[in-house]
């Protein structure tokens, strides 16, 4: 279905040149603004009034317009946002990356780039004429970003708090359990070894199973270990998680890891995906090797005080965790 998505944001881009402009289009882009840079002004209309996909009716798009682009005359832009909101067509928001003319002088100096307005002539005076040129759509624009004193990342992050949705904002969390027998996972953000555990695998009634089978599970948290140890990861979790989410990370893996990827690794992550959910996550489980057969030669040599466990204390241990 194609309809028209007069709802959706649409935000001007433009600035000095050497301000931030790309750093902020490419800041949008990964928070999922639909981005079109350097676009001849006489198809900004065309591009505001153009059908979309039911699908992407609600995405915002970004559209960055400079003095390189064709056709450019800020005056004239601000006539057609002012007739276009009049209208109520579209509301057309303005974003003006600005900077002081001493630090772009220095930015251009150092990265050797020609100034765009001063092809054959110092960078000082393509950037005077450009802040003339500039001027009234520097006065027009909503919103203004001074970036004289940021470096690129303080000036994303400055895109992520003014313009970024909270759902939008939120990055992709997956939590997986793995064997370290069977290689890390080479994507993982944070690896937590739950080797130091007391391993099911030794005990023949549990070996068997995985770890979300009760007996297993309980079997892992009668460990004199278990409690102080995940509890501090959960909480250490719960610390990161929005720091990361601050710093615009947008896919975060979390592998718990132990000697197989069967027991022990598979139920501290279940649990540590239960708790990011009640506090409001939307985490991933996977279980990377659960399907593995178990192997002794993998899990090494059994330790020298194997405890042997028999059904009755099974249940034991399955009521003590409950």
């Amino acid at each position: 279905m194609i309809q028209q998505c007069p709802n959706s944001r649409f935000l001007l881009v433009s600035g000095l040149s050497g301000a931030g402009k790309s750093t902020a289009l490419k800041a949008l882009e990964d928070l999922g603004w639909e981005v079109v840079d350097n676009l001849p002004l006489p198809l900004l209309r065309a591009l505001i009034d153009s059908p979309v996909k039911a699908s992407d009716a609600d995405r915002p798009i970004a559209v960055g317009i400079d003095s390189r682009s064709r056709g450019f005359d800020p005056q004239l832009l601000v006539k057609q946002i002012q007739e276009l909101n009049a209208a109520g067509r579209r509301n057309v928001e303005t974003l003006f990356v600005d900077c002081a003319g001493a630090e772009l002088e220095r930015r251009f100096s150092e990265t050797r780039r020609r100034h765009p307005l001063a092809d054959d002539r110092p960078a000082a005076d393509g950037i005077a004429r450009e802040w003339d040129l500039m001027e009234p759509l520097r006065r027009w624009a909503e919103h203004k970003i001074d970036t004289t004193n940021f470096s690129s990342n303080d000036l994303q992050q400055e895109i992520r708090h003014r313009f970024a949705d909270s759902a939008q904002h939120e990055p992709v969390l997956n939590v997986m359990s793995f064997g370290f027998a069977r290689g890390l996972p080479r994507n993982a953000d944070l690896v937590f070894d739950m080797r130091y555990l007391q391993n099911p695998h030794w005990v023949p009634a549990l070996r068997p199973g995985s770890g979300l089978d009760p007996s297993v599970a309980a079997y892992v948290a009668a460990d004199p270990a278990y409690d102080s140890t995940v509890s501090q990861i959960e909480h250490l979790l719960l610390e990161l998680l929005p720091r990361y989410q601050a710093e615009g990370k947008s896919y975060v893996t979390i592998a718990v890891g132990c000697t197989g990827g069967r027991h022990r690794s598979v139920h501290v992550a279940d649990r540590l995906t239960k708790t990011l959910r009640a506090a409001g996550h939307d985490p991933l489980l996977t279980h990377r090797d659960l399907d593995s057969s178990p192997q002794d030669a993998l899990e090494g040599k059994p330790p020298s005080a194997s405890p042997v466990m028999n059904k009755k204390d099974i249940r034991s241990a399955q009521h003590a965790q409950r």
